[in-house]
């Protein structure tokens, strides 16, 4: 099950799902932080934020190594 996971994150689809889940988290918490003013709301927008930036870096860098060959 694990290695299905696995192989699962490492498709192009795989990569855009889990940096569209990560955007969506960090707009979600981001909202609530602005709106309560709590620093974990912060704290979680920024994870979420620099994971979603991870796997899009990732995605793009994917994406022009197969235009290239």
């Amino acid at each position: 099950m694990q290695r299905k996971s696995v192989n699962w994150l490492q498709k192009k689809r795989g990569k855009l799902t889990v940096m569209l889940i990560c955007f969506g988290l960090a707009y979600l918490f981001a909202s609530l932080s602005i709106d309560r003013g709590n620093l974990w709301y912060y704290l979680l927008t920024l994870i979420f934020l620099v994971y979603g930036l991870k796997f899009g870096f990732k995605l793009i860098g994917e994406l022009f190594h197969a235009v290239r060959h």
